[in-house]
Parts: C-alpha cells; structure tokens; sequence
C-alpha cells in the first residue's frame, strides 16, 4: 500500500516526455510577441521540464521551414524565415494634399523658425485656422519649440526631422530657394508677396539667421 502510494507521488512529479514539452514551448513562443526567456519557460512549464532542450530540439525541427525558432538575446521567439520577410511588407500609397493655407504656413515655419503663429499670421496677412496647424502636427512635420521670452511666451513652431526626411534635407538650412518651390508645385506663379519676404534672395545673407535654433 505504502508503495503504491510512493509510485503515485513520484507519478505527478515525473515531466512530460520531450515531445510533449516541445509542444507547450511551441505554443508559449506562438502565442507571446515579445522573446521570452529560458528562464520565464520554466516558470510556465510543468515541473521537472527542460525548457533549453525543448528549445533546441524545436529550432532543429523548424529548421528550413517558413518560420523559425531564433534566439534573441538571451531570449527565444519565433520569427518569419529571414528569406521569406518581403512577403510581410506591404506597401500602400496614401495622397494627402495640402491646402494652400497650410503649404504657406508650413513654409514660413520652414524658412522662419522658431517663428510664433502670430509671426505666421503677419507674414501670411490673415488668420491661421487651429486645424491647419493640428494638421502639420498630426503629420508630424512640424512640432513646438522653445516659448518667447515675451510677454505671455507664447509657443514657437519648427519643422521637425520627419519634414527634412520626407523632403531629402540635411537641415533647414538645405531648403530650396523661391524659384524652387515654384517648380515643384509647392507655391504658385505669383504667391501673396509676404511669402516671398525673406525668400526671393537666396544670397541674402540675413537669410541665413532664419535657421539658428533656439535649443
């Protein structure tokens, strides 16, 4: 009886044949983005298992299949074949046109930063709507700069690094010059003159003030 007894204890205890732990690895990997741990393995697993060996006898067997059992770090995870990644992108074009109100408004910002949206609506002549500056935000073209050391310090506006990425810029200070932009579409043949302001000599040398940061 007491025998018995002790074979159903150790029963209990004994883990589960190497095939069946690759299975609960598998599906530990599977169902879990981030890589996870030899360590954090055996926590989940039954006891006695032998996760680092289940780990190997899997990556073994999904050797030359489309996926793969990759270790990262000091972490496992499984991860699309390194040949077969082009089947995951998939490119999509997506056409947002700008108004000519929020063109002009992100080239004076362009051309004039760390400029106030009152400095933007002086050079422009009218008002400039919130939505047009959330929209420039919302793209991620431009973003707040520093406050003006003026009465009630009101927030500055800057092109930001996706702007100089999207358009193949260095810097601000590698923007086209009036007649560039003309060509390109971004203003018209005869824009407003207080967009030209600052803009018409590209050899002006106060121009180049326009692109001191204020860090």
């Amino acid at each position: 009886m007491a025998d018995d007894l002790h074979d159903t204890e150790t029963s209990l205890f004994e883990a589960p044949p190497m095939a069946e732990q690759e299975r609960m690895v598998e599906a530990i990997l599977f169902a879990t983005a981030e890589p996870v741990t030899v360590r954090e393995l055996e926590a989940r697993l039954p006891h006695g298992c032998d996760a680092a060996q289940a780990l190997e006898h899997l990556r073994k067997r999904y050797d030359g299949r489309g996926v793969h059992v990759v270790k990262v770090g000091d972490a496992w995870a499984i991860r699309t074949a390194p040949d077969l990644g082009f089947l995951m992108h998939k490119e999509t074009v997506e056409i947002r046109k700008l108004s000519r109100a929020a063109v002009e408004t992100l080239a004076i910002i362009a051309y004039h930063q760390p400029v106030t949206r009152a400095e933007i609506e002086e050079i422009r002549g009218v008002s400039v709507s919130r939505g047009t500056i959330d929209q420039l935000l919302e793209m991620e073209w431009i973003r707040f700069g520093r406050r003006r050391m003026t009465p009630g310090r009101p927030v500055t506006f800057v092109v930001t690094q996706e702007f100089l990425d999207h358009f193949g810029l260095e810097s601000a200070r590698d923007l086209p010059g009036l007649k560039e932009l003309r060509s390109a579409g971004l203003l018209e043949s005869r824009p407003p003159p207080a967009i030209n302001e600052g803009l018409e000599d590209e050899d002006d040398e106060e121009q180049t003030d326009l692109f001191d940061d204020e860090d």
